[in-house]
């Protein structure tokens, strides 16, 4: 079934984000559908309903009575109750479904705005060694200021030692006010070291640009977020307003976004009526997301990835690769995110987040748990965020490309 990329209506939003949590941005990149508003009463409905199994009340009766009858402590029931939920959703074991409490669920809508208060730093759960993992720093951020870096690894947060599992909670422990400070522990190449970062606003730039030389353009999209096709296509246009005759555009470290973004700025590079990207539902039905503009960029370009390139940034790599002749793939294989969550909101101000659909390239290639292959692969550079042309092996091949 072919349908137009955009969604009508003002009650389903299609995004693909990397959530930026409120005190840091952590990399979960994930696949969202926003649906429903605050007030979707049956979401709750269906909510209620799934814990109304006659099993499941039976247990939480038994455990709830003999926590009443012997526990010594005092009882927060909404702790209670949320712990239920979340642990009830964790259960699934899908890594990226899960139950939102409020202030998790605040965090998540606000921060997509790209501007929060925190140190700036995206951070990643290294599973294969249950470590929490910093992949980069937002320019001009706390972070970036205080010298994190790339690699490292974070092993406390105020005193208090955390690892992987504590993943989910570790934005929390790093968030809080303006002006106060934070200690993080970090282990950085078997030397432990300590930052204490002061919290401040953070607006994340998310386009920057600069002209090379040999009149190549450069424009790196550190995600998708808000307005970055409009703010892509304005750098670009003055770039060509400088007389560049090819780009570079690097989504290394990109953890995602939203996917009309993605896909506003692949329409630029891609013939109407070609196929951006396909979705499949549980029941296997596919929608097939079609370009609706003529491109506007006929020039040689260079798409520089890594394996933080993930979500809506495989979703610009896969069609760059498979459907722009004069495109080229430069870095490493890409994160391997091909899943898409629906995202239902509470009336209390709490969510649910769903797994609900797999996507494809154009070409009907796997994306999730595989990744897009570059064209030219060079793996023996780690990109921190930051533009380096003497040392940045694959930003070197880029311009020997397309000189």
């Amino acid at each position: 079934m072919n349908t137009n990329k955009k969604k009508q209506g003002n009650s389903v939003y299609k995004t693909i984000m990397t959530i930026l949590a409120t005190a840091i941005v952590t990399f979960i990149i994930t696949t969202v559908w926003i649906y429903g508003s605050a007030t979707n009463s049956s979401t709750e409905t269906a909510i209620g309903n799934a814990t109304k199994s006659s099993s499941l009340s039976a247990k939480l009766s038994v455990i709830r009575n003999k926590i009443d009858q012997e526990y010594i402590g005092e009882i927060d029931e909404n702790a209670l109750i949320e712990g239920a939920v979340k642990g009830y959703v964790a259960g699934l074991g899908d890594e990226y479904t899960e139950y939102l409490p409020k202030t998790e669920m605040t965090s998540f809508t606000e921060d997509i705005e790209g501007e929060f208060v925190g140190i700036g730093v995206y951070i990643t759960k290294d599973t294969e060694n249950n470590q929490i993992l910093v992949y980069g720093t937002i320019q001009d951020s706390p972070a970036e200021g205080a010298g994190l870096k790339t690699g490292d690894i974070i092993t406390s947060v105020d005193g208090v030692e955390c690892n992987g599992d504590d993943y989910d909670t570790i934005t929390n422990s790093i968030k809080g006010k303006e002006g106060t400070k934070v200690n993080i522990g970090i282990l950085r190449n078997g030397e432990e070291l300590n930052f204490e970062i002061e919290r401040k606003t953070v607006e994340v730039k998310h386009v920057t640009s600069q002209k090379l030389e040999n009149n190549i353009g450069y424009i790196s999209i550190a995600s998708f977020e808000g307005d970055v096709s409009t703010q892509f296509e304005n750098a670009y246009n003055d770039l060509a307003n400088q007389g560049i005759i090819s780009l570079i555009i690097d989504i290394r470290n990109n953890g995602g976004g939203i996917v009309d973004e993605a896909i506003d700025i692949a329409e630029m590079m891609t013939d109407k009526g070609q196929t951006l990207l396909i979705e499949s539902d549980k029941n296997g039905d596919e929608e097939v997301i079609t370009s609706e503009k003529d491109k506007t960029i006929t020039m040689p370009i260079v798409l520089l990835v890594n394996e933080y390139s993930a979500s809506a940034s495989e979703i610009l790599a896969g069609i760059l690769k498979e459907n722009v002749e004069n495109a080229t793939l430069i870095g490493n294989t890409t994160y391997g995110k091909g899943v898409i969550q629906t995202l239902y909101p509470l009336t209390d101000g709490s969510g649910i987040k769903i797994t609900t659909n797999e996507y494809f390239t154009p070409n009907h290639n796997k994306i999730n748990k595989i990744g897009v292959e570059p064209d030219i692969k060079i793996d023996d550079y780690l990109y921190t965020g930051t533009f380096d042309l003497e040392n940045d092996t694959q930003l070197k091949k880029a311009i020997e490309e397309l000189e």
